[in-house]
């Protein structure tokens, strides 16, 4: 039995001790005996841990009652402050020591300057405040300040958007929306912020979701991943799957969707449209919580297997992110709207019959003057009915936060052996005899790849020339003679001329690194055989190369110690999403069809962290197919009118005049196109007169804002470049551009 040792009891004991020790005989059993202490002598015992007590010799001595008033006012006029630095206390007033439990609070204080809020409760009544469930009541959702100190204010307006949308308070029943902010806006940073906000908050003091899904292009797997670990720094750790064994891809599946419970280990899955839908099976056994669909355009087709797999998934949560939304064919707009909130437009027959027959109707050049009026009023009611559940904001934002953005469009001369192989494929091959009613034939379709390329440079159509295919016969005999496409010959073709000056110009006279950008990979061989000839070091990205490799080589160039000095990169596999901020001059060699291709790869340089000026290139080939290319892509552009894209968009958008025009060569001019803008401010092909403040030097492409001879040019490096093939150059500041949304 354990004994206190307090001196109270140890004198208790031993007076009881002495009292029973006459009538009671102690055992007879050797004890080892304990060494005698100075305490054990003593009367009293004390402890070696308690400290003597001391006598207080501090107090104050008062000698009345007007000295003992004036100490105790002293004391009370010093406010109490709780000694712990920058320590504000919580919410409410609340009684040192209490704790009032049950009681619900908001994950992060809403009163705090600059906090954004997302949702407030409504105000109640002193008298309803009584009759409320205290363990019911809704709190704040308010961003964690962590992500709301770097958001800027039209994200901190789209993430308010986005939050509305998805827990169905701007549609009711409908939980899905379309993030249709131009490039550079911040898109992904506005999406993690709402994936981070649903993870761990909602109104009823729980989180709103569970598990959050990213489905994005392949080469934006790993960037998706950095950009969550930029922005929350490791507090939580998604998972991003970029390749793998199918086994080893379905445990790492079936192990996400298997995880449940308030604190899920890895909340985020982060997966390429390709794994998706190659192993949906395993996806679509669970439920998640929000799926996010990068690069959205892609699901422009409801009949693909991409689009059908992401439809099965059992979330009502979807937002669909498209820097450049399909706004001009209407199926493709239904089938976008229809992702991400099936049934706010009705069935596609629905669709057709109510919305998309009355608004082509009333768009043709022979409809009636009640069809155009019966077509204008579905047109506004469509786009207010898709407008509560899209946002969109221009790039026209981002010239408060980053340096100037000037796009050049260079038209350059065909070299004398490009005008022969042009006119002599026109003679022979005569495209624009085989269009009938309009419809192009698969040699029409075979004649137009071929004149692009041709433009680009003759060594992509050398092949076809040695083999005497239709357009080339005897094409070989222009050739100079011992030619071989082993070794590239810049002199032979005229933007590929102004491309080498450009980067001799770059490379000597500045630090600048430059993104070459093509359709065709053809093309990008020959910029690798220029770069070994001049010596420049280079990386390159097409749809060859791994999605592992390609997040590490941008990071690599992005690093200001890289020596890379050129990226060259394939429109059509890493034009959209990537972010080369490393470079600030970007050539666009060869225009596409979609100018949401050619705006999506632009804007690679032009994006938040960037600190250069930038300076983006259009090479176009003057009188050419790429000059016809250019014009359709600047022609103003509404939901009745197709986005021109692929081969049958193109039979189905061009008249048989403008099909025709398509297959001819204008030598006699500086530019086709400025020609056709009817330009007011140039006498002979020479700017004679600076603009007027305010006003524009086009007719019909407002949005060009100036057009120069060499004295007009102000970039440096093209004036360097002149004497080569250039004719004319158009200058855009994209900062002051104009966009108009249907």
């Amino acid at each position: 039995q354990r004994r206190s040792l307090a001196p109270s009891q140890l004198a208790k004991r031993k007076a009881g001790d002495e009292e029973e020790e006459d009538d009671r005989h102690p055992p007879t059993t050797h004890k080892r005996k304990k060494p005698v202490s100075e305490t054990d002598s003593g009367e009293c015992y004390r402890s070696p841990f308690r400290k003597p007590l001391a006598q207080l010799t501090n107090r104050p001595h008062c000698l009345d009652s007007s000295q003992h008033e004036a100490f105790i006012r002293s004391i009370l006029s010093k406010p109490f402050k709780v000694p712990i630095p920058n320590y504000k206390g919580p919410l409410g007033l609340r009684a040192l020591g209490i704790k009032r439990a049950g009681l619900r609070s908001p994950l992060h204080d809403p009163f705090e300057e600059g906090a954004l809020i997302l949702y407030e409760p409504p105000l109640l009544s002193a008298h309803d405040q009584l009759k409320i469930d205290k363990d019911k009541a809704p709190v704040h959702v308010v961003v964690d300040p962590v992500l709301s100190r770097v958001l800027r204010p039209h994200q901190r307006e789209g993430v308010k958007f986005l939050w509305d949308c998805v827990t169905s308070r701007r549609i009711p029943g409908s939980h899905g929306c379309i993030m249709a902010d131009e490039m550079g806006l911040g898109k992904t940073l506005q999406c993690i912020t709402l994936m981070w906000t649903l993870l761990r908050q909602s109104p009823d003091c729980k989180p709103e979701i569970e598990k959050a899904m990213v489905v994005s292009p392949s080469s934006l797997v790993r960037n998706w991943y950095n950009e969550v670990e930029k922005w929350l720094g490791g507090r939580i750790q998604p998972l991003a799957i970029d390749g793998g064994s199918k086994e080893e891809i379905d445990r790492k599946l079936v192990g996400f969707m298997n995880q449940r419970g308030l604190r899920v280990p890895s909340p985020i899955l982060i997966i390429s449209y390709e794994t998706f839908r190659l192993h949906a099976e395993a996806l679509q056994k669970g439920s998640v919580g929000l799926v996010i669909c990068d690069e959205g355009h892609r699901l422009k087709n409801s009949e693909n297997q991409t689009y059908q797999a992401l439809n099965s998934l059992n979330t009502p949560r979807r937002v669909l992110i498209s820097g450049t939304p399909i706004q001009n064919d209407l199926l493709e707009y239904f089938s976008l709207v229809h992702f991400v909130n099936s049934g706010i437009l009705g069935t596609a027959q629905e669709f057709k019959r109510h919305f998309e027959i009355p608004i082509l109707k009333g768009r043709d050049a022979e409809a009636s003057e009640a069809e155009r009026h019966k077509g204008e009023e579905r047109l506004k009611e469509l786009i207010s009915i898709v407008n509560r559940c899209l946002i969109r904001r221009t790039s026209d934002i981002l010239s408060k936060y980053l340096p100037v953005k000037i796009e050049q469009v260079v038209c350059c001369r065909l070299t004398p052996l490009q005008a022969e192989l042009y006119k002599n494929f026109l003679k022979q091959a005569k495209p624009a005899e085989e269009l009938k009613e309009g419809k192009i034939s698969v040699s029409s379709l075979s004649s137009i790849t071929s004149l692009k390329k041709l433009c680009n440079h003759p060594a992509l159509i050398h092949d076809k020339c040695v083999e005497e295919e239709e357009g080339f016969t005897g094409a070989l005999d222009l050739f100079p003679a011992g030619y071989s496409t082993k070794s590239v010959e810049p002199q032979l073709s005229g933007k590929m001329l102004v491309l080498d000056y450009i980067l001799a110009v770059t490379k000597s006279t500045s630090n600048d690194k430059v993104v070459l950008v093509s359709n065709y990979t053809q093309t990008l061989d020959l910029f690798e055989k220029l770069c070994r000839n001049r010596r420049y070091l280079y990386v390159r990205l097409d749809g060859t190369m791994s999605i592992k490799k390609r997040a590490k080589i941008v990071e690599r160039f992005n690093s200001p110690s890289s020596p890379e000095f050129i990226f060259m990169l394939s429109s059509k596999a890493g034009g959209c999403g990537l972010n080369l901020i490393g470079a600030n001059r970007l050539v666009m060699f060869d225009p596409d069809w979609n100018p949401a291709n050619d705006e999506q790869a632009m804007a690679r340089v032009w994006r938040d962290g960037q600190k250069k000026k930038c300076y983006i290139y259009r090479l176009l080939s003057t009188g050419t197919i790429e000059e016809k290319i250019f014009q359709r892509q600047t022609h103003k552009k509404a939901l009745s009118s197709c986005v021109v894209d692929e081969e049958q968009d193109v039979e189905r958008h061009f008249s048989l005049g403008e099909l025709k025009e398509l297959f001819t060569l204008n030598e006699n001019t500086t530019s086709d196109t400025h020609d056709k803008i009817k330009c007011r401010r140039c006498v002979n092909g020479h700017q004679v007169r600076p603009p007027p403040e305010g006003s524009d030097c086009t007719s019909d492409l407002s949005q060009w804002n100036h057009c120069a001879d060499k004295r007009g040019l102000q970039d440096s490096v093209l004036k360097a470049a002149w004497d080569a093939a250039v004719t004319f150059t158009f200058h855009h500041h994209s900062h002051e551009e104009q966009r108009g949304i249907p």
